[in-house]
C-alpha cells in the first residue's frame, strides 16, 4: 500500500529533526536528507505494527508575516 503523509522538518542546534503531521512519528538526522531517511524507515515501522489504514486529509501548510 502507498499513501503520503505531510512531513515538516527544522533544525534543532546541528541536527534536522523531520516530523510526520498526521502521527506525530519524528526522527532526526545530520541533513535533510538522512532525517527524512530516518523518518520514512520509522514511519514504515510504524505502519508495519498498526493494523489500521491511516487516514490521510489534504493539508495546506503555508507561511505567513507577522509585524510586531
Amino acid at each position: 500500500m502507498r499513501f503520503y503523509v505531510t512531513v515538516s522538518i527544522h533544525q534543532e542546534d546541528d541536527l534536522y529533526v523531520a516530523a510526520c503531521l498526521e502521527n506525530s512519528v519524528a526522527s532526526q538526522g545530520k541533513s535533510i536528507d538522512e532525517a527524512l531517511a530516518n523518518l520514512k524507515e520509522a514511519l514504515e515501522l510504524y505502519f508495519e505494527d498498526n493494523d489500521e489504514t491511516p487516514i490521510v486529509q489534504q493539508r495546506f501548510i503555508t507561511t505567513m508575516e507577522i509585524a510586531v
